[in-house]
């Protein structure tokens, strides 16, 4: 839609390329933020930088320092080491899964997203209906099985690393933990509420989604991202014990998220980012009280 719009007559109410300013053009650069020409951008690991910028330099008639700040696709600031909250994200996951192993079965029983327990016709002590929302939370970062955490952690790696070099730590685990609090909400929702849901798949669904939304602003070739997403839903509906409910309502999070923050006009861009992440706290909050109160 972007290069369609170039050869509209509104093309002309761009902004000119700063080494260029006939040149109208909708691509600015991810660090200083200046418009630049199709002539002009230089590739780089995350959307493209003006030639200063890639060389090293600072215009002297350039945007203020504040504007010259390095900064992420998304608008967030560049960090020394761009994966470093997807390694404390996998180590969380990881000190959880070994603290189940050896720790009694009790903190397990503890950890998982379970709606009401035990089922009738006996009393209900525990469960997200009987004021235990944490669980929400603490399911996202605990599994049983070494196959189950080493499968998600190995997605996370490889699709948390590029979306938090591309957004920005703040806005990354904003994704990350929305997406997966959505799919926990799901789960609790349509799932039956004596079965214990546990894994943080929902939040790795909701970086599948926001991936296809980094890829769709980059303007790459999107069909790697599909066949993978077809692949896993796929095994996500035809396997047995699997949460469908917390892939699909994280996947569903983490592409909304992942486009308004991406797509953010430069202007109301952390307005629209985090809006849309507290927009769906809010749906997630509204699922949960909704749930609780059918089990009670």
């Amino acid at each position: 839609m972007d290069h369609a719009a170039a050869g509209r007559p509104d093309a002309q109410n761009l902004p000119g390329c700063y080494r260029h300013p006939d040149r109208g053009t909708g691509i600015r650069c991810t660090r200083c933020e200046r418009p630049i020409c199709t002539d002009c951008m230089v590739n780089a690991s995350v959307g493209f930088h003006c030639p200063d910028c890639a060389a090293g330099r600072t215009g002297g008639s350039g945007p203020a320092p504040a504007a010259s700040r390095p900064r992420t696709l998304a608008g967030g600031t560049v960090a020394a080491d761009p994966h470093l909250l997807t390694k404390i994200l996998i180590g969380i996951n990881v000190a959880v899964f070994i603290a189940v192993q050896a720790l009694p079965a009790s903190f397990l029983g503890d950890m998982v997203l379970i709606g009401r327990w035990p089922p009738a016709p006996y009393v209900p002590t525990e469960g997200v209906a009987e004021g235990e929302w944490y669980r929400l939370v603490t399911t996202m970062f605990t599994h049983e099985e070494i196959w189950h955490i080493g499968f998600n952690m190995i997605s996370l790696w490889f699709l948390g690393g590029p979306l938090e070099a591309a957004l920005g730590r703040s806005r990354y685990l904003a994704l990350y933990l929305v997406s997966g609090l959505a799919g926990s909400a799901l789960a609790y929702l349509v799932g039956s509420p004596t079965t214990a849901t546990l894994g943080a798949s929902g939040a790795i669904f909701g970086l599948f989604g926001a991936t296809a939304a980094l890829v769709r602003r980059l303007n790459a070739d999107m069909r790697p991202v599909v066949i993978l997403l077809v692949i896993s839903l796929i095994f996500t509906f035809t396997r047995g014990n699997i949460s469908w409910q917390a892939h699909v309502g994280g996947l569903v999070a983490g592409a909304a998220i992942g486009y308004a923050m991406l797509h953010a006009p430069r202007e109301r861009r952390t307005l629209v980012q985090y809006g849309s992440c507290a927009l769906v706290l809010v749906v997630v909050i509204g699922v949960t009280l909704l749930r609780t109160a059918q089990l009670t």
